[in-house]
């Protein structure tokens, strides 16, 4: 038998359905971001997770700089939440690979165990199947890092931030890198989105996770658990770039917001 996949969900939709329009894209919009000289490898990153052509040139301010320190990394883990299929607490997907128009990708079976055998999360695939939150940054890993780096996909529900923050520090250190996917508010005024996300972004870098509201991100579990942890660790949190969709093509009257940070 070959390896277990878990095909696209999405392609097609949230981002090009073919290779070839999928690589020139993602590479087009890595290729805008100037990454400071110097500028080290963070150990977590919070990106957006909209169609490529909303929340595309927000994430990838955090995948240029993947791309640049991609011989530093030796496996990522994408934490964000589970929009169709219910649950508590996380789940890891327990396939061999996922797969895009760009061809396959592993998981970590290493990490995954760690992960399940702490009791940090529990393997089902049924939430995985049909979401987007996850699968939107794996077209930006494959072109960002070097073939074949594996990756740990972990979707949330209700979760303490405690926990969640458990669950990335049992996968954090030896070329570690952590993803946090989320958007910002969601259909409400450019002018009120753009407040009501600024709000967010300061709980985030005063890393005050209790602070960040159930409406302010709809990946409210993944990020309150990646912001205790940078209050445990003594990271600090900036932000790299923020947009809502009325900057690129959505209308301003209801609009999503979507920000990039590094977490170090």
């Amino acid at each position: 038998m070959g390896p277990e996949v878990r095909p696209s969900a999405v392609a097609g939709r949230f981002y090009p359905g073919r290779s070839d329009g999928l690589r020139e894209l993602v590479d087009r919009l890595m290729s805008t971001v100037d990454v400071p000289d110097g500028e080290p490898l963070a150990p977590a990153y919070v990106v957006p997770h909209a169609g490529y052509r909303f929340s595309g040139p927000t994430a990838a301010l955090v995948y240029a700089r993947l791309r640049a320190h991609a011989d530093e990394i030796s496996r990522v883990l994408l934490v964000g939440p589970a929009h169709h299929v219910r649950l508590r607490g996380c789940a890891v997907s327990t396939v061999d690979e996922w797969r895009t128009p760009l061809g396959t990708v592993p998981l970590d079976p290493a990490l995954r165990d760690t992960l399940v055998d702490g009791g940090h999360a529990q393997p089902d695939d049924a939430p995985h199947a049909p979401e987007h939150s996850l699968e939107v940054q794996v077209p930006f890993l494959q072109r960002a890092l070097r073939p074949g780096t594996p990756f740990v996909p972990v979707v949330t529900g209700p979760a303490a931030a405690d926990e969640v923050a458990d669950l990335l520090a049992a996968a954090s250190g030896d070329g570690t890198v952590l993803i946090c996917s989320t958007d910002l508010s969601h259909y409400q005024p450019d002018a009120v989105a753009r407040d009501q996300d600024a709000a967010t972004v300061r709980a985030v870098t005063e890393r005050a996770p209790d602070r960040i509201g159930v409406r302010d991100a709809c990946g409210v579990f993944a990020l309150r658990g990646l912001t205790a942890l940078a209050a445990r660790r003594d990271w600090t949190p900036t932000l790299l770039g923020y947009a809502t969709s009325a900057d690129t093509l959505g209308p301003p009257e209801r609009v999503v917001g979507y920000a990039a940070l590094a977490v170090r």
